[in-house]
């Protein structure tokens, strides 16, 4: 049970940079990989399409 909680609390902080680093980005530099703004959350969580 520890083990699980040890994992997805990994996981909520790697998210939790990944966002940070890109919001971090300007828009230009969004656009260069393909992402708008109001992507960036989703995009973490689930990927692009």
């Amino acid at each position: 049970m520890f083990r699980a909680f040890a994992t997805q609390f990994a996981q909520m902080r790697s998210r939790s940079h990944d966002v940070r680093k890109l919001r971090m980005m300007d828009d230009r530099e969004l656009a260069d990989i393909g992402l708008l703004r109001s992507d960036i959350e989703r995009a973490v969580r689930w990927g692009r399409r």
